[in-house]
């Protein structure tokens, strides 16, 4: 493949519990443990999910309008299971979207569905990761302190 596929974020501790989340563009925004209004790492990944369709939505249907109302909800279940340990469920992406009246607001709403179908479906990076269940490796590249004297 001839184009550059990987995508990456640095995270930095900045105390007890609190971190810095920064991409490779220079955007920075904190994170934390929800003890505060920091967003917690499970709202992140809300917001990843909610975010990738609201853009992919977005670029479609406002070539035909500009929407009067676009707004998106996240929600689902955190649960603590023993066996298969903690993780999300049922989780739900709900868009309520209005577009002004005329034909451009016409071709808008008609857009709406398909686009939301596409999304979901084959266009979303982030909802497509998580439903297919994509495995996680984990990297310890911790330096290894200084050696024991012999």
């Amino acid at each position: 493949m001839s184009e550059d596929t990987l995508r990456s974020v640095q995270i930095e501790r900045t105390s007890v519990g609190r971190y810095v989340v920064r991409n490779a563009r220079g955007g920075e925004m904190s994170m934390g443990t929800g003890e505060d209004e920091t967003f917690t790492p499970v709202e992140l990944l809300l917001a990843a999910l909610g975010g990738c369709t609201a853009v992919d939505v977005d670029l479609v249907t406002s070539r035909r309008a500009e929407p009067t109302r676009f707004a998106v909800t996240v929600s689902g279940d955190k649960i603590r299971d023993p066996e298969a340990g903690n993780r999300m469920r049922n989780l739900t992406v709900t868009f309520s979207v209005a577009f002004p009246a005329g034909a451009d607001g016409d071709r808008a709403r008609a857009a709406l569905p398909r686009s939301l179908r596409q999304s979901h479906d084959r266009l979303c990076t982030v909802s497509r990761t998580v439903e297919l269940g994509t495995p996680v490796s984990l990297v310890d590249a911790s330096d290894p302190g200084p050696a024991e004297p012999r």
